[in-house]
């Protein structure tokens, strides 16, 4: 059969997106032994150099948060595997996968099963502009944006800010918000996920003070929780927050084409790569969700065309940090400057 085709900025034809899933599930199947393996050498320095950031208490508080804020990557990629069990990506079972994922929710203050229904709703609706809200940064096109108030078009300024975004945001998304199930709170299922784990946050906590007392709270627990939340905020907002993504309404919108397009190929150095569990190779991930993390480099290897895909660098990663507002005429990302230079 032949492979219907559609050009883009980066490759004159190639495969349309729908004709990529029957090639990508033949990466799918997750190795036991490998997935063991990941989750060993990720959980095991984490608890490591938290015994170490303890111990350098009784030297030095700068020795103590230095290590804290090194343990910040092993607990972004604790995330990156809660992320792949979420997805039934990480084991065969998906019994295993789900419990897996519920005891590392407790380490990343993020009840599993509140989570993977929100980004279920995320990688079901990105990209469509009529059914934005759930999973999701808030981002507007630049006719709402013009048809708001000026205290609207204020609080969405600010919402946007990088301050917020990546400092406050982190912050409010992990320690507070997600102590309820926002957006689901009408299902008992999602509140006893919600405070099944924050009960298990709150007995892990409360031993960590009595044995460590506050300098462990604010030494080693929250600067790690803190700067893991931050990265990971940053890594979600390059994944779809640049300036040739894809938004359409619901009438134009199709599942496979915003998950290719709409999903960027974070280039990164091998060691971000890892610490990240090539989570930059979004628009694989998008596009065929099942395929575990450290089978997503293997995709690449084989089919270069994905790999000039939506292609950011780190530099380039940064200027996204400007772009706020989707203009549907022009169907790419804005600044606010930029939209105050339209007519």
């Amino acid at each position: 059969m032949t492979l219907s085709t559609e050009r883009t900025p980066d490759h004159p034809v190639m495969p349309a997106a729908r004709d990529w899933v029957k090639t990508l599930s033949l990466y799918r199947d997750p190795n036991p032994l490998r997935s063991v393996t990941e989750l060993a050498i990720t959980a095991g320095p984490f608890l490591a150099l938290w015994g170490l950031a303890w111990w350098a208490m009784s030297i030095s508080y700068w020795l103590t948060f230095a290590i804290s804020a090194l343990n910040a990557a092993f607990l972004l990629r604790l995330f990156a595997i809660q992320h792949d069990c979420g997805h039934g990506a990480f084991f065969k079972s998906r019994h295993l996968s789900d419990w897996v994922g519920r005891t590392i929710g407790i380490l990343t203050l993020t009840p599993y099963d509140v989570w993977q229904r929100t980004h279920a709703v995320h990688h079901g609706s990105h990209g469509n502009l009529d059914k934005r809200g759930m999973g999701d940064i808030h981002t507007l096109t630049v006719a709402e944006y013009r048809a708001l108030s000026s205290w609207g078009r204020l609080q969405y300024r600010l919402y946007r800010h990088p301050l917020v975004l990546f400092g406050l945001g982190p912050s409010y998304l992990f320690l507070l918000q997600q102590r309820l199930p926002v957006g689901l709170m009408h299902q008992s299922r999602y509140w006893v996920s919600a405070i099944a784990t924050n009960a298990a946050i709150l007995i892990a906590l409360s031993l960590i003070l009595y044995f460590g007392g506050l300098a462990a709270i604010l030494l080693i627990f929250l600067p790690s929780t803190l700067i893991a939340a931050t990265a990971g905020m940053w890594l979600f907002f390059v994944q779809h927050q640049f300036e040739n993504t894809r938004w359409n309404t619901a009438e134009d919108w199709q599942l496979h084409d915003a998950a290719l397009h709409g999903s960027s190929y974070y280039v990164l150095p091998s060691v971000i790569r890892w610490f990240s569990a090539n989570i930059g190779i979004h628009h694989v991930h998008h596009l065929y969700s099942r395929i575990p993390f450290y089978r997503l480099t293997e995709v690449l290897r084989d089919h270069d065309e994905l790999a000039q895909i939506n292609r950011m660098t780190i530099r380039q990663s940064f200027a996204n940090a400007r772009l706020h507002l989707w203009d549907e005429k022009s169907q790419r990302m804005l600044s606010f400057g930029q939209e105050r230079a339209l007519p």
